[in-house]
């Protein structure tokens, strides 16, 4: 169950729900939160179905898979919504990015939706950017959610590099760097990634609302 501690008339929040199955996004999110002290349970672990996702937006996405797992566990609830954006595919895949080889007759795997971009790129570089939008609901019928976006700039490569990251990772170049994002240490990634910017943003959003405190604050 969450532990919430009351301070100067707010509730802390001690856990999260994140309202998603990936296990990459649940260790980078762990990662993330890390020093928060805030503990991560993935909707997988309480035995919650993810809904459906049919919006054309990730900020609709992202609230409906929040409300769901909040609804569900009665707890605060975290969801990410996020993708790769390619220029020169007029910003797809997008939503559909978890999706995309299957909605063209694929399977549903990483793999299959990098080699699918690759056959529509027909070999071109395109300038790309990942996405992350990121809705926190406080309670399940929580009217006012947090919310946070970050972009993280770069290309797409028709050659996959590196081992580490998951879902279009390898194929990705950000802006300024030498390594893909699936060739970055975990530390190297999380100090500048989509994600990163996003939590960061919401960290400082639940921080100044007093939801969170910092591992030096509460020792104090």
């Amino acid at each position: 169950m969450v532990r919430a501690k009351s301070q100067a008339g707010v509730t802390l929040i001690d856990d999260l729900v994140l309202a998603s199955s990936n296990e990459g996004k649940l260790l980078e999110f762990q990662s993330l939160l890390a020093p928060y002290g805030l503990r991560l349970w993935s909707q997988r672990e309480l035995g919650i179905e993810a809904p459906a996702e049919p919006h054309a937006s990730f900020l609709e996405n992202a609230l409906t898979k929040a409300r769901a797992a909040s609804r569900r566990t009665g707890r605060a609830a975290l969801a990410d919504d996020s993708g790769i954006c390619i220029a020169l595919l007029k910003d797809q895949p997008g939503v559909l990015s978890a999706r995309w080889a299957e909605l063209h007759g694929g399977s549903h795997h990483d793999d299959a939706n990098n080699k699918l971009v690759n056959q529509q790129l027909n070999g071109q570089i395109s300038a790309a950017y990942f996405i992350c939008v990121l809705v926190l609901l406080r309670w399940p019928e929580d009217p006012v959610p947090l919310i946070a976006e970050g972009r993280w700039h770069g290309r797409w490569l028709s050659e996959a590099r590196g081992e580490a990251g998951f879902g279009y990772d390898p194929h990705f170049l950000p802006d300024g760097q030498l390594l893909t994002a699936a060739e970055m240490p975990m530390a190297q990634k999380n100090s500048m990634s989509h994600r990163a910017l996003a939590i960061n943003r919401l960290i400082k959003q639940m921080l100044d609302l007093g939801l969170i405190v910092t591992h030096e604050s509460a020792g104090n």
